[in-house]
């Protein structure tokens, strides 16, 4: 995200964290939290540094509490979908073989919706910044965003982007059926609007006839959606709310993170 867009609910109160959910998303050089009560947000920052996860400063409090629950958004540095009904939990190691592990990468294992199962690798950096927290706690990491676009029964002629700073998350549903998942890194406006147009040739969606809903490090006007423009006439941000959220808060720059919130644990190999 291009800001912190922090958070603090005048009612938060770290002695009641016992009926307080943790949410954290790790990016690969920093990473974001919220702490939710049922579906009301209490307290929320983005783009803080990993560091204060394995020696907390500021936030050694807030993540030393006893939660409820926590949930873990663990980022990709390659992945693969299996079908569910060819997963089976000790083929991981056969799969993961596709993904080129190296020696300081770590692979998770779990499903993804009611279809696909994933397996995804991540520096083992990361995995030992949360590892206190409790690897059966994590997920992929846009498990939730997945979950969250499924349950809005999504038409068949929508793509949904969700874009940080340097990669962009694709998903379409095509008869309420996840039918495509994948990821792209990019370094400027023009890999983005080609790593687009790529994706929805590939699904034979001509640009004139789809929308575009967008989620992430975005605004209306900004000079990636202003090139995704001059290729796609239709895009609209994604306002879908999946947590209570303040009035001054884009729910769109939010929904990767908040969405993380439907999830539940995964299993570490």
């Amino acid at each position: 995200m291009s800001d912190n867009n922090n958070y603090t609910d005048n009612n938060f109160n770290l002695y009641q964290a016992y009926s307080y959910t943790l949410l954290l998303q790790l990016e690969a050089t920093s990473f974001s939290y919220a702490v939710v009560n049922d579906t009301h947000l209490l307290v929320s920052a983005q783009n803080c540094d990993l560091q204060e996860l394995t020696q907390p400063r500021a936030l050694n409090d807030l993540l030393s509490a006893t939660y409820k629950k926590i949930i873990i958004g663990m980022p990709a540095s390659g992945l693969t979908l299996v079908p569910n009904s060819l997963f089976r939990e000790e083929q991981v190691s056969g799969f993961a073989r596709f993904l080129d592990v190296k020696d300081n990468e770590k692979v998770f294992a779990q499903t993804l919706d009611d279809v696909n199962a994933i397996i995804y690798k991540t520096n083992e950096n990361l995995v030992s910044a949360v590892e206190k927290f409790g690897l059966q706690n994590t997920v992929y990491t846009a498990k939730g965003w997945i979950k969250a676009i499924a349950k809005s029964s999504p038409p068949n002629n929508n793509l949904y982007l969700e874009i940080s700073k340097d990669k962009v998350q694709f998903l379409y549903f095509a008869l309420n059926t996840l039918r495509f998942y994948n990821t792209f890194d990019f370094k400027n406006e023009d890999e983005l609007a080609y790593f687009t147009s790529f994706v929805a040739d590939e699904l034979s969606l001509k640009p004139q006839f789809i929308t575009l809903f967008v989620s992430g490090d975005v605004a209306a006007g900004d000079k990636n959606l202003s090139r995704l423009a001059y290729f796609f006439p239709k895009i609209e941000l994604n306002e879908l709310k999946v947590l209570e959220l303040p009035g001054q808060m884009a729910s769109h720059k939010f929904l990767a993170l908040a969405a993380l919130s439907l999830c539940g644990s995964s299993e570490a190999v």
